[in-house]
């Protein structure tokens, strides 16, 4: 098994808290090295720092990889440059919104994905301002309740024409 491998095995972990989605898709899994002695070294960075899912994250991709007969592992947390929702995957965002949660919207660091490039984009950094689209009836008529949802890294909203509450991942 080469790193590319290794990397796909580790892409479908799911994230603890979102379970939709993959480390991957979130763009938590940043790395994965095979050494020549048959170590793995896996690099994630975290949605923030002191995030509370890291430790299951790290035992998840433990436990798969020593199901795939590797022992010899090291997860090492990179802080810098931080993790930004610039580097979830489209697919990430749809599937938030078919899950019901609001997918954060635009561009807001100049630190791009490899795969996406793009800039600062200043009007999301005024979200609050303006309305979030419900993920379940598409709706903009919708009304921020509290600027924490169910994590630190969501917000609660309410759709003022289907009613719903709804979590708004915000986009840092």
């Amino acid at each position: 098994m080469n790193a590319a491998s290794l990397k796909e095995l580790l892409a479908q972990i799911p994230d603890p808290e979102i379970p939709v989605i993959s480390i991957a898709d979130l763009g938590i899994l940043r790395d994965v090295a095979l050494g020549e002695d048959g170590a793995v070294t896996v690099t994630i960075t975290p949605t923030y720092n002191g995030c509370p899912a890291l430790a299951a994250i790290e035992d998840d991709i433990r436990a798969r990889l020593a199901a795939a007969g590797f022992e010899k592992v090291r997860v090492e947390t990179v802080l810098s440059p931080a993790w930004s929702t610039d580097w979830m995957s489209e697919a990430a965002k749809e599937k938030l919104r078919k899950y019901g949660i609001s997918p954060p919207e635009g561009r807001l660091s100049g630190i791009a994905p490899p795969q996406a490039r793009g800039g600062l984009d200043l009007h999301r950094l005024t979200l609050f301002a303006r309305s979030v689209p419900c993920p379940l009836c598409g709706s903009e008529n919708t009304e921020r309740l509290s600027e924490f949802g169910s994590t630190a890294c969501k917000a609660l909203y309410r759709c003022l024409d289907c009613r719903e509450p709804f979590d708004y991942f915000k986009p840092h």
